[in-house]
C-alpha cells in the first residue's frame, strides 16, 4: 500500500510541472513552413506577408485566423509550421468564399506581441498545444 502512495505522488508531482509549463513565443520562418512536407493542402489563393510586395487589387474584407494543432510529439517548429499553414489555408478558404483572388499584408497577432514581418511568422507553443493567429486583408487583384 505504501509503494502506491509514492508511486501516485510522483505521477501528482510531474502531471504538477507539466501543467505549470509556460506557453513559449517563437518566431519561425514563413519559407519553411510554405516548402516543408504540410504544406500540401495550400489552396491556389497566393498569399503576401507584410512588406512583401503584392499585385494591385481592390480590399474585399480583413480577416483574422486563429489556429491550434496537437504539439504532442512534434518539435515546437513543427507544431507551429502546422499550425501557421491551418492559418494559411484559413484564410484562402475565406479569400475564395468572399471572391478574393489574394490574401496581404498578413501579420502575426500573439498576446499583444505582433509580428509584422516579410519574412517570419509568431507561435505560442506549450506542453500540449501551439498556436498561431494571423490576420490578413483580403483583395480581388486587377
Amino acid at each position: 500500500m505504501k509503494s502506491y502512495r509514492w508511486m501516485v505522488a510522483a505521477i501528482l508531482l510531474a502531471a504538477a510541472q507539466v501543467s505549470s509549463a509556460k506557453d513559449v513565443i517563437h518566431d519561425y520562418p514563413v519559407d519553411a513552413a510554405l516548402k516543408g512536407p504540410n504544406a500540401s493542402n495550400l489552396k491556389k489563393i497566393p498569399i503576401y506577408m507584410a512588406g512583401q510586395d503584392y499585385p494591385a487589387g481592390d480590399k474585399i474584407e480583413d480577416n483574422k485566423s486563429n489556429r491550434r494543432t496537437n504539439a504532442f510529439n512534434k518539435s515546437d517548429q513543427e507544431a507551429c509550421d502546422i499550425a501557421f499553414l491551418s492559418a494559411i489555408i484559413a484564410l484562402q478558404e475565406r479569400a475564395a468564399a468572399v471572391g478574393g483572388t489574394a490574401v496581404v499584408d498578413i501579420k502575426s497577432v500573439t498576446k499583444n506581441q505582433d509580428l509584422t514581418s516579410a519574412t517570419d511568422y509568431r507561435c505560442v507553443s506549450g506542453a500540449f498545444v501551439a498556436n498561431v493567429a494571423l490576420t490578413g486583408t483580403i483583395i480581388k487583384t486587377k
